[in-house]
């Protein structure tokens, strides 16, 4: 059986190991595979491991020896899942290794805002402060947590993981989700409408799967709805966002600021707006990647290929 790593440096950049994969066939790992070499290397593939490289109904109907697709991710919008099931291509992906990775970004990206460590770093290392003559410089306000308001759009095990921080900041929590979970509803945890979440919250957070019902769902129309001090957190994926629209808000000063760690071409393009928008943080889609939790993605990738090879997928995207 031959086994093919689209993109292994993406998950494992040397500080893990592929070695387990070698219990069940003769493996390729490349480090990274432009769109014009798939078909090539996956041509005789009957398992293929992808992380971020896209694969498409053309390259399915090129690849005669396809059985199973393994994601080394949560989610699946680089797979055509339709052509996947015309080409009886079964795909397994990796659910929740990553919920409390990405939640504890989510607050570092919040609170680069709302305590601007890394400003008044530079102010210290320039030698500003040491010749200043002053117990304390200031250079912008620093804000609270406690009695703020997030909004949360979604409400799967990561957003879930953000709430239960949230509330250990003594912080009030909106939730519109496609799905009211009752049982979660308390006097600080809401479920309410995303007009009702926009207008209301000094931060909010993304934590939807992109499909076509979210796609560029943040736009104008509910960011002239935000607080003028408002943020907008994006740990979920970039085209959840209208780039245009947030990038013309934050240059207007309309809301305070937006932390980035997803936009919606990645690698990013030279031109996306976000990236000469003013008070914009931008990092490379890296919330879910701290080792313990790619190490955690790589044994749910061995269980999905031993539950492919025993004819019983696991973590199948149906």
């Amino acid at each position: 059986m031959k086994i093919v790593v689209l993109d292994g440096s993406s998950v494992n950049p040397g500080d893990l190991s592929y070695k387990f994969l070698d219990n069940y066939g003769d493996v390729f790992i490349y480090d990274y595979t432009d769109q014009s070499q798939i078909s090539d290397r996956i041509l005789d593939a009957e398992i293929v491991l992808t992380n971020k490289v896209s694969i498409s109904r053309e390259i399915m109907d090129k690849s005669n020896s396809l059985k199973f697709i393994c994601l080394l991710s949560t989610g699946y919008n680089i797979i055509d899942i339709e052509a996947a099931k015309e080409n009886n291509i079964i795909i397994s992906n990796i659910p929740d290794y990553s919920s409390m990775a990405v939640a504890q970004f989510t607050f570092s990206l919040i609170l680069q805002f709302y305590s601007r460590i890394s400003i008044y770093d530079k102010i210290v290392k320039s030698g500003e402060w040491g010749t200043s003559g002053k117990f304390c410089i200031y250079n912008g306000d620093t804000y609270e947590l406690f009695n703020k308001t997030i909004g949360l759009i979604g409400f799967g095990s990561i957003s879930q993981k953000v709430s239960e921080i949230a509330k250990s900041f003594g912080m009030n929590i909106l939730v519109y989700s496609r799905t009211v979970k009752k049982e979660y509803e308390s006097d600080i945890l809401t479920f309410v409408d995303k007009e009702y979440l926009f207008k209301n919250s000094d931060i909010i957070s993304i934590h939807c799967p992109l499909n076509k019902n979210t796609y560029n769902m943040v736009n104008k129309d509910l960011i002239d709805l935000m607080k003028s001090n408002g943020i907008i957190i994006n740990t979920a994926r970039g085209s959840i966002i209208n780039e245009v629209d947030l990038s013309n808000a934050l240059n207007n000063g309309k809301i305070m600021g937006a932390g980035m760690d997803v936009v919606s071409v990645e690698p990013i393009e030279t031109t996306n707006p976000l990236l000469t928008a003013k008070n914009c943080i931008i990092t490379p889609h890296m919330a879910w990647s701290p080792i313990e939790a790619r190490a955690r993605m790589l044994k749910i990738c061995e269980n999905n290929i031993v539950s492919f090879i025993k004819g019983n997928p696991i973590n199948r995207i149906k």
